[in-house]
């Protein structure tokens, strides 16, 4: 199997070439990535505790799915393809927002990410692929946003990166 590339883009969201996933962490280049936060009728989120074999961030929790956009791919289409593969379900997604992020990890690895925001809504069970997530819970957003502050090392860097932002979209915005 061939090993996976990730776009990388300039400040713009242009892409300015492929590299290999790994290489392009180990050199902290930007890419483009998405987050997929998927809520049910109470506004909780779906959130997602990675799989113990994970080679980062094994067993945090973080948002319902994220990942790299491949060649070719819409941010709606790659949002779709990987909630499935992770959660084993499908639902609408919308964009919402996009920003740049830099998180460096505990392994010498680092995200640099044009990170596309996407949300849908959901009120089952996800059907979890046990190769990517160990666990899942709703949890309510206030909820999240006090034990992220108790417990910050119970999440992944990025969702705690990005759950601020996400945090800060929805005070300011109806959805």
């Amino acid at each position: 199997m061939a090993e996976e590339k990730v776009i990388l883009v300039n400040e713009n969201d242009e892409p300015i070439g492929l590299m290999e996933k790994i290489e392009a962490h180990e050199k902290a280049l930007l890419h483009r990535a998405f987050s997929v936060f998927v809520l049910n009728s109470k506004n909780e989120i779906m959130l997602q505790q990675r799989a113990a074999h994970k080679y980062h961030s094994p067993l945090l929790w973080t948002n319902t799915t994220c990942s790299h956009q491949r060649e070719g791919e819409t941010n709606i289409q790659a949002g779709t393809r990987r909630l499935m593969e992770e959660m084993g379900f499908t639902t609408d997604l919308k964009e919402l927002f996009s920003f740049i992020y830099k998180a460096p990890f505990d392994n010498g690895l680092t995200e640099h990410e044009f990170d596309h925001v996407l949300i849908g809504r959901y009120e089952n069970d996800p059907v979890l692929n046990q190769d990517e997530a160990e666990s899942w819970k709703w949890m309510a957003i206030e909820d999240i946003k006090a034990d992220m502050a108790l417990h910050p090392e119970q999440y992944t860097i990025w969702f705690r990166i990005i759950f601020e932002e996400f945090y800060h979209f929805l005070e300011e915005h109806k959805i």
